[in-house]
């Protein structure tokens, strides 16, 4: 997908798509950071983000915003304009392909939406079944 849309393959890149290809759930840019050095001496953390940014950009991977902190997943098989259902506690994320901006009200009719963001947390029916999420479950703001 990298090289179709003109970004030049190198041997990091490549490394950095095959982590997120082989990863199931979530990196921080910590996490990309701390197993790139394993690989690559001398690679700065401005580099692994700068990466990270441009993948995002290009739709290859996914940025998320937890209570935690900003992470970074593969880009899911879905590729119409969707949101995420995502469980608290194993961190599984499911599409929805539903969009409820077209139903908000209040905004100004001056107003042009150019992006938003409608995410849904709670628990998968797994970790709901094992009592997960009453240790996890989040404080309400």
């Amino acid at each position: 997908m990298m090289s179709s849309r003109g970004l030049r393959i190198t041997d990091q890149r490549r490394t950095l798509a095959g982590l997120f290809a082989d990863t199931d759930g979530y990196l921080t840019a910590k996490d990309v950071y701390d197993y790139m050095g394993k690989r690559y001496s001398g690679l700065s953390f401005d580099t692994v983000y700068r990466n990270l940014r441009v993948m995002h950009d290009m739709g290859i991977v996914e940025q998320f915003v937890f209570e935690d902190g900003v992470k970074f997943r593969a880009h899911c098989d879905e590729h119409h304009h969707h949101h995420h259902l995502f469980c608290l506690n194993c961190e599984k994320t499911v599409p929805i392909v539903y969009c409820p901006m077209t139903r908000i009200e209040g905004v100004p009719e001056d107003f042009q939406v150019v992006r938003h963001k409608f995410e849904i947390y709670g628990y998968c029916s797994s970790c709901k079944a094992e009592g997960k999420e009453e240790a996890a479950a989040p404080h309400a703001h």
